[in-house]
């Protein structure tokens, strides 16, 4: 293994470009060497798991590389088109070094920057032996040698620089003395081109001093700029659903599904993106699920919320609900993840990909991320929100046998818990309670809320996984009768969502249950209907 124009990002790259589920986004290339001209030419992209920053680094190594001829992968690409292309393939000494990569037999921080530093300077004496590197040098010396003899410059592309940050090898005064490694070794030098590093963590919080001031820094929640380079826009998914229909005999799931399970994520302007990872092993497995596939403490949400549990909650409710919420985010997340405000823990929610953040809220992105915060508001120390996401089982089988009373005995245990979420002054703190004691019907259904449906939108839509099961609709009501609900169902004709098309059959052929729930504020009490209209 090398660092110095190594050849295994162009071989990882080439096996990407030639898979079924390839995405263009190489016109990324020539909005990074617009750089190498700047005053700015230290980028740091930080991005959640599984969004494609080491595929991009990759790309950029692959295309700029000496030692390999890259030509047959990009000339057909966007980037192929562009006025950079012959400028600048294969035409850079680039060091690629992925600091997540560590020697076999690491036990401490020495042996790990002895072995990073070793590698850089091992590679510059074999490329320029005339320079007369001695084997003992440390890697910005031997850097400083081959610029000051040859006036060359080098291209550092560094995938993972964070790692360190999630190893518990490492000590804080080991991770201290790491971003004094890279400030050496990058900071004001001749021989950097340009330096473009990835990871999950912001630079700031890490960098409270200068060491690491001269990178500029573009996350997913406020940076515009390479925004639309990192994850899948709806437009790429689409194109690659047509590709997988047309690769798959029997495609098992629609585009809505994929839509549903990993769209959600939103840039600082607004668009909505797609996880890439998960839409790729959806369609390369022929099935939706959830790929978000764990690698420590750090891929729990219930690790980020426990030092304030009673603080965020009843916030992680609303969510459940379909709620977004308002924080104020901040480029934290804390190397010993001691998170105690709900700004922290949401901050970091949002850094490692469990929430989506635009215009000052947060978010469940999407259905494979709300499995997860199901998940936890059944965790016992989650307290009496535990207890009544527990009751969810009977409340779906009471809804489906038209069981009212059970219903109804039901909600009055929430309300006797005393849950501050349930101030009960209007039909939203009654639709926070919904999501709880309907928690495990999202095993059987999608669940929808505020659905629009014939004349208006209904509260909740309960479209059943297996189109033979019943179909619900629920209407909410404060100081009103469930007759009052029930009646608005059918006058506005929301069961028109089940009936498909005109001219269309049904996708479901179980019965549609109406249910009217009510609250009155001077009783205390809960009324509940069912009848089936179809």
């Amino acid at each position: 293994m090398n660092y110095l124009n190594a050849l295994a990002p162009y071989t990882l790259y080439k096996e990407i470009c030639e898979g079924d589920y390839f995405v263009d986004k190489t016109i990324m290339i020539e909005e990074v060497l617009n750089e190498l001209s700047a005053a700015n030419k230290y980028i740091c992209v930080t991005r959640p798991r599984r969004f494609g920053k080491t595929v991009m680094a990759h790309m950029l190594t692959a295309f700029l590389e000496k030692g390999v001829d890259s030509g047959s992968i990009f000339a057909d690409l966007n980037i192929g088109k562009s006025s950079c292309y012959e400028k600048h393939l294969n035409k850079h000494d680039v060091i690629f070094i992925d600091f997540s990569n560590m020697p076999w037999n690491c036990d401490s921080y020495q042996t790990y920057i002895n072995f990073v530093g070793k590698k850089i300077s091992d590679d510059l004496e074999a490329e320029y032996p005339e320079c007369g590197i001695i084997p003992e040098a440390g890697p910005w010396e031997a850097l400083d040698k081959v610029f000051s003899r040859t006036g060359k410059q080098f291209v550092f592309i560094m995938d993972e620089w964070d790692s360190m940050f999630h190893n518990k090898l490492f000590s804080k005064d080991d991770q201290a003395k790491f971003l004094q490694f890279l400030r050496l070794l990058l900071k004001s030098k001749g021989y950097v081109e340009l330096a473009y590093m990835t990871g999950i963590l912001p630079i700031a919080k890490y960098s409270s001093g200068s060491e690491l001031n001269m990178f500029v820094e573009y996350n997913m929640a406020t940076s515009i700029k390479y925004s639309e380079y990192f994850g899948f826009t709806e437009e790429e998914t689409a194109e690659l659903y047509e590709r997988y229909v047309s690769l798959e005999e029997t495609p098992h799931f629609d585009f809505e599904s994929l839509r549903e399970w990993y769209n959600g994520y939103q840039t600082a302007n607004g668009d909505r993106i797609f996880n890439p990872r998960a839409v790729i092993c959806a369609l390369s497995s022929n099935q939706i699920q959830s790929y978000w596939t764990g690698s420590g403490p750090y891929d729990e949400i219930f690790y980020y919320i426990k030092n304030n549990i009673a603080e965020v909650r009843e916030d992680l409710v609303r969510m459940v609900a379909g709620e977004a919420i308002s924080v104020r985010i901040q480029n934290y997340a804390a190397v010993s993840m001691d998170l105690e405000t709900k700004d922290e823990i949401f901050s970091a929610m949002v850094v490692y990909g469990f929430l989506s953040y635009y215009d000052g809220r947060v978010s469940i992105p999407n259905r494979e991320l709300m499995q997860k915060f199901e998940d936890v508001l059944t965790n016992k120390n989650m307290g009496y929100i535990s207890k009544l996401a527990l009751e969810s089982d009977r409340m779906l089988a009471a809804t489906l046998n038209g069981d009212t009373k059970e219903m109804e005995r039901i909600l009055s245990f929430a309300h006797d818990t005393e849950i501050p979420i349930l101030n009960y002054n209007d039909e939203g703190d009654l639709a926070a309670l919904v999501n709880l004691v309907y928690l495990s019907a999202r095993n059987e259904y999608r669940i929808e809320r505020e659905d629009r449906a014939g004349k208006g939108f209904a509260d909740f839509l309960f479209y059943p996984l297996n189109p033979k099961k019943d179909c619900i609709i629920l209407e909410l009501k404060v100081d009103r009768n469930p007759d009052d609900a029930i009646g608005q169902i059918v006058d506005k004709k929301y069961a028109l969502k089940f009936r498909g098309r005109l001219g269309d059959e049904s996708a479901y052929t179980g019965r549609i249950l109406a249910v009217g729930m009510t609250y009155n504020r001077d009783s205390k009490e809960h009324y509940c209907k069912v009848i089936a209209i179809r």
